[in-house]
């Protein structure tokens, strides 16, 4: 009985709804991101809380084909060479990571490892000095991605894109000295639909 309570407050409510049919996209169509739905994306990650209502995140888009691609080229030879001062375990584990392929896609047909051919990549930045950013940009970029995906736009959100800083390309983002990149998310027109991994549910403790 109680599942059903559930299956049926997921079918009416749309906010549940679209939380459920989320998912970490990692192959797009040949589409660009409108910019008026980038602002709509935007906003939605400017409505969510705040430490202190700081509000401290930034937005840095980039939507220029030619652009993702040569950040892209940048970010896995750096990428390269940290794994490389890990040792092989770490190597092992972090290439995996990086050349992760979801539902259908080939390696010989892949040329973009870390954006995945996206149109629209947004970095987001904090104050270098703010000790809860981490977790306000964890629930901004969560209410970003859920706004794209009620809008008909997937995303996945994408750690490795932090590594442009160590890159020659780094200075074309126009990031002050005082910010540091804590995520980058990628949108566009999803062209897979991946299958809901399985969640692990015996992880709450009810404390009276």
């Amino acid at each position: 009985m109680e599942t059903e309570v559930i299956n049926e407050m997921q079918i009416k409510s749309e906010t549940l709804k679209t939380i459920y049919e989320r998912r970490a996209v990692r192959k797009y169509k040949d589409l660009p991101a409108d910019k008026k739905v980038i602002e709509k994306i935007l906003d939605a990650g400017r409505m969510a809380p705040s430490a202190l209502n700081e509000q401290s995140w930034k937005f840095y888009i980039v939507t220029n084909k030619k652009t993702i691609h040569l950040f892209s080229k940048a970010i896995t030879k750096i990428a390269a060479k940290e794994f490389i001062k890990a040792g092989p375990k770490k190597i092992i584990k972090s290439i995996i990571n990086l050349f992760r392929f979801s539902h259908g896609l080939h390696f010989p047909k892949i040329t973009d490892h870390v954006f995945y051919e996206a149109p629209a990549v947004i970095f987001i930045t904090a104050p270098k000095d703010n000790e809860w950013a981490a977790l306000d940009i964890g629930m901004c970029a969560q209410n970003m991605m859920l706004a794209a995906k009620s809008m008909g736009l997937d995303s996945c959100p994408v750690g490795f894109g932090k590594y442009i800083k160590y890159t020659e390309l780094y200075p074309q983002l126009h990031i002050p000295s005082s910010e540091e990149i804590h995520l980058s998310i990628i949108f566009g027109y999803g062209d897979e639909t991946p299958e809901a991994h399985k969640r692990v549910t015996k992880n709450a403790t009810f404390i009276d």
